[in-house]
C-alpha cells in the first residue's frame, strides 16, 4: 500500500481520520488551542510538557495572542484614588487662599505673643506679604497665580526680613554660636570654649556645624556686603535649597518636572521662612537628611555615605538617619551596597568626631549631650511647652520620666524599623520623621521649630516622587493564585 504520510508526521486521529489542527486542502493551517501549530507544540516530541495539554480553549479571533492585563491590588487602587483626590483639592483656588490666610494669621501673631524682637520684625513684614499672596491667588489667571503668589511670599517672608536682619547684624543666639565656633576652630583647633559659664558659651553642635561660620571668620563684618555674605544664615539656606533640589532630581528625574515652584512654596511658608530669617541652624540638617534618603533609594552608596557622615557630624539628632538609610539600601539593593554606605559614613564621620572625642571628651559630653538634654548646670533656652519639657519642669522625677519615655519611644521606633524595613525613599523618610518626632516631643528640652525637620521629611519626598504611599512601586502580589505585579 502506498501512503502519503511522511515518516516524521504524527499518526492521524479523530473521527474522520484527520487530526484537529493538521493542514488540510480545504483551508489554512489550523491552530492548536495552546496557540502552536499542530505537531510543533513545545516538548510534545518527547512528552516532557504534559501539563501544558490541559490549557483552556481560546476563541479564534484572528489577532495575535496578548498577555492578560495585570490586576492592581485594592490597597494600590485606594492610594491612587486618594492621590487623585488630594491633587484635585490642592489645585482649588479656595484651598490656596485658605493657606495664605492661615500663614498671614500665624505671622501676625508673633508681634503680639513673642518677646523676641527678631521674630516680631518677621511677623510685621511677613503677614502683609501672605495677605497679598492670597489676593493674588484669587485675582490672577490660574496659570500665573501660583508662581506670583510664591514669589510674593518668598520676597516678603524670607528675602526682605532676612536682608534687614543680616544688614543690622541681628539674629538668634545659635547663629552667633556657629560663627564663633568657626573662629575658635581656626585659632585654637577646637570649636568649643573650654569652660562655658553662660548660655551663649555652650556649643551644642558637632564639629561640622562650624563650617557654616567660616565665611564670617574669613570676610569679617567691616562692610555691609561682608556682613550679609558672611552671615551663616545665608549658607544654611543655600545648603537647604541645594540638597532639596538634588533630592528632587533623584526621586523624580526628568526636566519636565521642575522643583522651583514646590521649593518656593515650601521655603516661603511659615514652616521654613521664620526659621530661615531669624536662625536657620536646622535647615542644613533637614536638607542633608532628605538627600541621604534619596541617594540611598537610587543606590548612590558612596555619595549616600558621605552625606550621612555630614548629617551625623552636624547634630547628634541626625544619627537615626544612618540605620534607616542603611536598612533601605540593604532591603532594596543588597548587603554590599548597605555595607559600603555604612562603612563610608562611619569612617568619614569617625575621622571628624574622633579627634575631639579623644582630646576634648569633656567638652562633647557637657556641651553636646548634657546641655541639650537639660542636664548641665546652665539650662538650655529651648523651652517650648512640649510634653517632655512639661514633665521635666515637674522636678527630678518628671525629668527622669521624660528620659525614660524618650528611650522607650526610641525603642518602639527601632522595633518598627526592624519589623517593617523601608523599601522606598518615602517609607525611609517616614520612619526617620517618626523617630525624630518622638525624640523632639519627649526630650526634656526642645522647641516647636525642631518639628520642621520631620514635617519636611514627611512632605518633600512625597512631592518629589509624586506618591503618597510608602510602599514599593512594584510589589509582587498574589491575586486568585496568580502572581502579578501591581503598578501605581
Amino acid at each position: 500500500m502506498v501512503t502519503t504520510r511522511s515518516s516524521g508526521a504524527p499518526r492521524a486521529r479523530g473521527r474522520f481520520g484527520v487530526r484537529r489542527g493538521t493542514p488540510t486542502a480545504a483551508g489554512p493551517t489550523a491552530r492548536h488551542p495552546g496557540g502552536h501549530p499542530s505537531g510543533h507544540r513545545p516538548g510534545a516530541a518527547d512528552g516532557s510538557s504534559r501539563e501544558h495539554e490541559a490549557r483552556p480553549v481560546r476563541p479564534r479571533t484572528g489577532v495575535p495572542h496578548q498577555r492578560p492585563a495585570t490586576r492592581t491590588s485594592e490597597p494600590q487602587t485606594r492610594w491612587a484614588r486618594l492621590t487623585a483626590l488630594v491633587s484635585q483639592v490642592a489645585d482649588h483656588r479656595l484651598v490656596h487662599l485658605f493657606g495664605c490666610l492661615v500663614a498671614a494669621g500665624w505671622a501676625a501673631a508673633f508681634p503680639l505673643v513673642s518677646n523676641l524682637p527678631n521674630q516680631q520684625l518677621w511677623g510685621e513684614v511677613a503677614a502683609p506679604a501672605y495677605l497679598l499672596a492670597g489676593l493674588t491667588v484669587v485675582t490672577l489667571p490660574r496659570r500665573l497665580a501660583g508662581r506670583v503668589a510664591a514669589a510674593i511670599a518668598l520676597l516678603g517672608a524670607v528675602l526682605l526680613p532676612l536682608g534687614v536682619l543680616a544688614a543690622q547684624g541681628r539674629h538668634q543666639s545659635e547663629v552667633m554660636v556657629v560663627e564663633r565656633s568657626a573662629r575658635l576652630l581656626l585659632h585654637t583647633g577646637t570649636p568649643y570654649l573650654p569652660h562655658p559659664t553662660a548660655v551663649t558659651d555652650f556649643n551644642p553642635y558637632l564639629p561640622s556645624m562650624a563650617v557654616f561660620g567660616l565665611p564670617r571668620a574669613v570676610l569679617g563684618d567691616a562692610t555691609v556686603a561682608a556682613q550679609v555674605l558672611g552671615d551663616a544664615r545665608i549658607w544654611f539656606a543655600l545648603t537647604f535649597l541645594g540638597c532639596l533640589t538634588v533630592s528632587w532630581r533623584l526621586l523624580r528625574p526628568g526636566p519636565q518636572y521642575s522643583p522651583l515652584l514646590p521649593l518656593g512654596i515650601l521655603t516661603g511658608s511659615p514652616l521654613i521662612a521664620l526659621t530661615l530669617a531669624v536662625g536657620g541652624v536646622d535647615l542644613p540638617l533637614i536638607g542633608v537628611c532628605c538627600l541621604a534618603m534619596a541617594l540611598a533609594a537610587r543606590e548612590r552608596t558612596v555619595a549616600a555615605g558621605l552625606v550621612l557622615a555630614l548629617a551625623c557630624t552636624l547634630k547628634w539628632t541626625a544619627w537615626p538617619a544612618l540605620p534607616v538609610a542603611v536598612l533601605l539600601l540593604w532591603r532594596v539593593h543588597g548587603r554590599r551596597s548597605a555595607a559600603r554606605a555604612a562603612l563610608t559614613a562611619l569612617l568619614v564621620g569617625g575621622a571628624v568626631i574622633l579627634p575631639y572625642l579623644l582630646t576634648r571628651p569633656q567638652d562633647l559630653k557637657e556641651q553636646v549631650v548634657r546641655f541639650p538634654l537639660g542636664l548641665a548646670k546652665v539650662h538650655t533656652p529651648a523651652g517650648s511647652p512640649l510634653p517632655g519639657k512639661v514633665l521635666a519642669d515637674l522636678g527630678p522625677t518628671g525629668h527622669t520620666l521624660s528620659i525614660v519615655l524618650l528611650v522607650l519611644g526610641g525603642l518602639a521606633v527601632t522595633a518598627w524599623l526592624l519589623w517593617r524595613p523601608p523599601t522606598t525613599a518615602v517609607a525611609a523618610a517616614d520612619l526617620l520623621a517618626a523617630g525624630l518626632t518622638v525624640a523632639f516631643m519627649l526630650a526634656p528640652a526642645g522647641r516647636f521649630g525642631y518639628l520642621a525637620l520631620p514635617a519636611v521629611l514627611a512632605l518633600w519626598p512625597r512631592l518629589a516622587a509624586r506618591r503618597w504611599s510608602g510602599r514599593t512601586a512594584e510589589d509582587p502580589l498574589t491575586v486568585e493564585g496568580v502572581r502579578v505585579v501591581a503598578t501605581r
